[in-house]
C-alpha cells in the first residue's frame, strides 16, 4: 500500500479532507507536523514532527522517516509547507517540481523578477526593507500602488496606497503584520514588496501540471470588486461567466508564468486581474486553492480535489479532470470587527437557503477574531451549488445575510 506524507500546518484547514482523500485512493497516511503536541498519541510510522521553517532540518528528518518507512509521496496542504514538500520530494527521487520553483511561486519579490523577463502581463514592482524610511520612498513610486509582504497568502499584509500619506500608513502597518506573523513571513521578513496597482477584474484559476502541461481544473470569478485599501477575497464561483477569449487568455498567461518560474508538475493556484490590456498575473502558487473552498469542486466521477493531488502525486490514473457541470460557490464569511466571537446565529437559516450544501464557522465562540489584513483566518464558508454562477452567487449572498455575527469589541 503506498504511503504519503501529509505536511499540515497546525493552522491548516484541510487536515480532514486530505485524510479522507489518502483513504479514497487506497493510501497509508502518515501526518507530518510543525507542532509535536499534536502527534502525541498517534502510532509509530503514522506521524512525523518536523520543523516548516528550517528545510535542511526538515529534510534530514524526512529522509530519516523514509529509511524506516518509505514514502511515495510527499503532499503540502497548505503553502507554510510547500517550499519543504519539494526540497524533501528532490531528495527522496520523488516526483515534484523544482525546490528552486516553489521558493519562486512562494515568495512575491522572487515572483517578479521571474515574470519581469517573460511575455507575461505582470505589475512594475520594487523592493524595500522595513527599515527604509517611508516618507524618502513615498516621493518616489508611482500612484496607486499596492504594498505586501513577501511569503504571507490569502491578502493578509497588502494595502493599496494612493498618496505619500497613505503609503506612509500602509508601510508602518504591513511592518507590523509582518513582525506578528513571525515564521510565518518566511525568509524575507524585512522586506516590503511595492508594486503597480493593477485595474480590473479579478479571477482564479485552479490548475494541475503534469511533466509541464497546465490542464485547467476551475476558473473562478471574483463578483466582488477587490480595489483597496484590503483586499479580503469573499466570493468565488464557477465556471467562470467570462467570454472564452478572456477565458483562454487567462489560461495561456498562468501557463506563460509557470514555465517562466520553473513548476512543472503538481497544483496551481493563480491570481490575475483583467483588463483591457489583458490578462495580468498577480501570483502563482505551487499550491491549490486554500481553506476549504477545495470543497466548491468535483470532478469525474466526484473526485474531490484533494483526490486529484494525491493520484497525480502517486502517479495513480485519472479518469477525468473534467469539472463537474453544475455552477459551485463558496463565500469566505468576513469577520467584519475585531474582538471576542460571542455567537454566529442564524446557521440554519442559512442552511435551509436554496442551493446551499453547507455552512461552517470555523472559529469557536469566545476565540478572539482579527480581520484581514492584520488577521489570517476568516470566519468560516458558506458553500453552493446551482444551475448557473448567478444562482449560486445569489445563494451564497442570501444565506450571509441570514447568519447573525455577534463579537465582542471590548478586549480589541
Amino acid at each position: 500500500m503506498a504511503r504519503v506524507l501529509l505536511l499540515i500546518p497546525t493552522s491548516s484547514y484541510r487536515a480532514k479532507d486530505f485524510l479522507d482523500a489518502v483513504d479514497a485512493v487506497g493510501a497509508t497516511a502518515v501526518v507530518g507536523s510543525d507542532q509535536p503536541q499534536v502527534l502525541a498519541e498517534a502510532a509509530p510510522g503514522k506521524s512525523l514532527a518536523v520543523n516548516f521553517h528550517d528545510i535542511d532540518s526538515g529534510v534530514a528528518t524526512i529522509a530519516g522517516f523514509h529509511g524506516d518507512y518509505p514514502l511515495d509521496a510527499i503532499i503540502p496542504t497548505d503553502e507554510q509547507a510547500a517550499v519543504l514538500a519539494a526540497a524533501a520530494s528532490h531528495a527522496l527521487n520523488l516526483g515534484h517540481s523544482s525546490t528552486r520553483a516553489v521558493e519562486i511561486a512562494g515568495n512575491k519579490h522572487l515572483l517578479r523578477q521571474a515574470l519581469a523577463p517573460a511575455s507575461v502581463n505582470s505589475p512594475a514592482f520594487t523592493v524595500l526593507s522595513v527599515d527604509d524610511d517611508p516618507s524618502k520612498a513615498a516621493r518616489s513610486v508611482a500612484y496607486p500602488c499596492v504594498l505586501k509582504p513577501l511569503s504571507l497568502s490569502g491578502g493578509r499584509g497588502v494595502l493599496r496606497a494612493d498618496g505619500s500619506n497613505s503609503f506612509v500608513e500602509a508601510f508602518f502597518r504591513v511592518k507590523q503584520i509582518i513582525a506578528d506573523a513571525g515564521d510565518r513571513a518566511g525568509p524575507d521578513h524585512d522586506k516590503i514588496l511595492v508594486e503597480a496597482y493593477v485595474p480590473g477584474i479579478e479571477v482564479a484559476l485552479e490548475a494541475l501540471l503534469i511533466d509541464g502541461e497546465l490542464h485547467t481544473l476551475a476558473l473562478f470569478d471574483k463578483p466582488d470588486p477587490l480595489e483597496g485599501p484590503t483586499f479580503e477575497e469573499t466570493i468565488y464561483v464557477t465556471p467562470s461567466r467570462l467570454d472564452d477569449a478572456t477565458h483562454a487568455a487567462v489560461i495561456a498567461a498562468t501557463a506563460a508564468a509557470a514555465k517562466a518560474i520553473g513548476l512543472a508538475q503538481g497544483p496551481v493556484h493563480a491570481e490575475l486581474r483583467i483588463n483591457d490590456d489583458g490578462a495580468w498575473v498577480i501570483e502563482v502558487a505551487a499550491r491549490s486553492i486554500g481553506g476549504l473552498c477545495g470543497r466548491t469542486l468535483k470532478f469525474g466521477a466526484g473526485l474531490s480535489l484533494e483526490e486529484i493531488i494525491l493520484r497525480h502525486g502517486l502517479g495513480l490514473p485519472v479518469d477525468s479532470l473534467e469539472r463537474e457541470a453544475q455552477a459551485s460557490g463558496v463565500m469566505m464569511i468576513p469577520i467584519p470587527t475585531g474582538g471576542t466571537l460571542v455567537s454566529v446565529g442564524g446557521q440554519n437559516a442559512a442552511r435551509n437557503v436554496p442551493g446551499i450544501e453547507d455552512v461552517r464557522v470555523a472559529i469557536a465562540e469566545g476565540q478572539p477574531v482579527v480581520p484581514l489584513p492584520e488577521g489570517d483566518k476568516y470566519l468560516g464558508f458558506i458553500f453552493a451549488r446551482g444551475e448557473d454562477p448567478a444562482t449560486v452567487e445569489a445563494a451564497l449572498r442570501t444565506a450571509h445575510t441570514a447568519l447573525e455575527i455577534n463579537i465582542d469589541p471590548a478586549e480589541n
